[in-house]
C-alpha cells in the first residue's frame, strides 16, 4: 500500500467521523458561506510571478518542516510579500495541519486561500467554503471522472474556484473538464516522493489554454520558474522552501523581487 492509499483510507475515517459531529447543515449555517470568494485563477492570470505560498508544518516525505510559526503570522507575511495566493494544508495526521489554520489565515488576510487537503467527499468542499477557502485541490489520482465531474460542479456552485492534480497523461485525460478552472502538475511522484520538472514540461503541451497551469512540488529556484514560464506555466506552488526557513513571508518577498527582476 503506497502512502497515497494509506492517507485517503484513513481520510475516509476521519470524514465520517467528522460528519457525525457537525452536520451539513451545521457547515452550511457557518457565516464564511455568505463570503464572496477572491479567484485564485484570476489572480494568477494577471500576476507578474505567480507564486502560490504554502503553509507546511511536516510532510510524509520531510518530515518536520517547521513547527514553531504561528499561521496567522506566516499569512500576513505571504500577502505582504505579493504572493497570488495562499495554500494551507488541513491534513492533521500527515501533514500537522487543520481547519483552524484555514479560518486564522482567512482572518488575516484576504488572498485567494487554497485549501490543500486529500478531497473524496462532497462534505470537504462545503467544509472548505465554510472556513473560508476560495479554491479546492481535487487529486486526479484519487478520484474517477465522475466524481472530479460532480466534485468541481459543486465547488463552481459554491463559489470556489477549482485546481485539478494530475501526475501523468492518463489523469490529465479523464479529467479536462469546463468546471475546473486550473490544471496543476504535481511534479512529485506520489507513490516514490521523487521529483522532477520534466513532469511539468512534458504535459505542458497537452493541457488546453483554457485552464491556468500550475507547476507543484520541488520548485526551489528563479531559473526553474522562468524555464516553467516558456512551457506556459502562470502559477507555481512553493511550499518546502519558504517554510523551512524562520521567517518565510520575507523569503517569499525576496525571492519573488528576484523573480520580477
Amino acid at each position: 500500500m503506497n502512502i497515497l492509499d494509506k492517507i485517503v483510507a484513513d481520510k475516509r475515517k476521519e470524514v465520517d467521523l467528522k460528519k457525525s459531529l457537525i452536520t451539513l447543515p451545521q457547515l452550511e449555517g457557518s457565516v464564511l458561506m455568505e463570503r464572496t470568494s477572491v479567484s485564485l485563477a484570476a489572480a494568477l492570470r494577471k500576476s507578474d510571478s505567480g507564486i502560490i505560498a504554502e503553509h507546511k508544518r511536516r510532510s510524509p516525505s520531510k518530515s518536520i518542516i517547521n513547527q514553531n510559526l504561528n499561521v496567522q503570522d506566516v499569512a500576513m507575511g505571504y500577502a505582504d510579500a505579493g504572493v497570488c495566493g495562499m495554500s494551507v494544508l488541513t491534513d492533521g495526521k500527515y501533514f500537522g495541519g487543520s481547519l483552524d489554520d484555514l479560518v486564522l489565515a482567512r482572518a488575516a488576510v484576504n488572498i485567494p486561500l487554497l485549501r490543500k487537503e486529500f478531497i473524496i467527499d462532497e462534505y470537504q468542499i462545503v467544509e472548505a467554503k465554510a472556513y473560508g477557502a476560495d479554491v479546492i485541490l481535487l487529486i486526479a489520482a484519487i478520484l474517477s471522472r465522475e466524481e472530479i465531474k460532480q466534485y468541481s460542479e459543486l465547488a463552481k456552485s459554491l463559489g470556489l474556484d477549482v485546481l485539478l492534480e494530475v501526475h501523468n497523461e492518463e489523469e490529465l485525460h479523464k479529467s479536462i473538464m469546463p468546471s475546473l478552472d486550473m490544471l496543476g502538475v504535481n511534479n512529485r511522484n506520489l507513490k516514490t516522493f521523487e521529483v522532477s520538472l520534466e513532469t511539468s514540461k512534458s504535459l505542458s503541451t497537452q493541457i488546453p489554454d483554457d485552464f491556468v497551469k500550475v507547476s507543484e512540488s520541488g520548485i526551489s529556484s528563479i531559473e526553474a520558474i522562468q524555464d516553467l514560464i516558456t512551457y506556459g506555466y502562470q502559477g507555481f506552488l512553493i511550499g518546502e522552501n519558504f517554510m523551512k526557513t524562520d521567517n518565510p513571508g520575507a523569503n517569499a518577498k525576496e525571492f519573488i523581487k528576484q523573480l520580477q527582476k
